[in-house]
């Protein structure tokens, strides 16, 4: 299986965001499935679970995947998944959520809150990371107190020996703050910053990272 899991230090960090942007420019070259094995505080429209981030993925993505192959698990219950699941009666273990996330393609797969969020049972977002053998992009947004919490991502992946492509720092407001070179620093791995208003350099940075 070959591709990019997407986690973060936590939760609206901006990993959707970013995983649209990966899926469009890695779509310019091959086929790109993609994978949301689990989303919580989905919307209840006429019946039918409505996982938002799912769709948007869906959206940009150029590989002929149904919705419920894309995000298989879907919940109303705005927690984690395993909480969610629970909630539900329908306790998911990481057999079931590696089978979520298999396709042919080249997959870029979202997790669902930060990198040690519970998906289900006994089952962070990272055990599955790990299970998949997908590198990481792990996305954290760029403000004061953003070192620490890319370190502590960091350190965790190096525990679990998982491959890190690179962190994103996510500028979702400008700054003059230097968390990119402390965190190369300290982090002793590849780091990217990405702003809205400069979407083709932060492309050109990941072709570089990515190629």
């Amino acid at each position: 299986m070959k591709g990019l899991f997407i986690s973060g230090s936590g939760t609206d960090v901006g990993k959707t965001f970013i995983a649209e942007r990966l899926i469009q420019l890695l779509s310019k070259t091959r086929v790109v499935g993609v994978r949301k094995p689990v989303e919580s505080d989905c919307s209840l429209v006429n019946g039918q679970l409505i996982a938002k981030d799912a769709i948007a993925l869906q959206q940009v993505s150029n590989a002929a995947d149904d919705s419920i192959s894309i995000c298989r698990h879907r919940f109303t219950q705005c927690c984690s998944g395993e909480s969610a699941s629970a909630a539900s009666g329908s306790m998911l273990d990481l057999a079931e959520l590696v089978d979520a996330c298999q396709t042919d393609d080249y997959v870029v797969v979202e997790g669902a809150g930060g990198l040690l969020s519970p998906m289900g049972l006994n089952t962070l977002n990272i055990d599955l990371a790990a299970a998949l053998k997908l590198p990481l992009v792990l996305v954290v947004k760029d403000e004061l107190g953003a070192v620490n919490q890319a370190l502590l991502v960091i350190k965790v992946a190096e525990q679990y020996q998982l491959e890190i492509a690179c962190v994103v720092l996510n500028q979702i407001k400008q700054n003059t703050l230097d968390n990119a070179n402390t965190i190369r620093r300290y982090g002793a791995c590849k780091v990217v910053v990405c702003h809205k208003n400069s979407l083709d350099l932060f492309a050109q940075k990941m072709v570089q990272i990515l190629a």
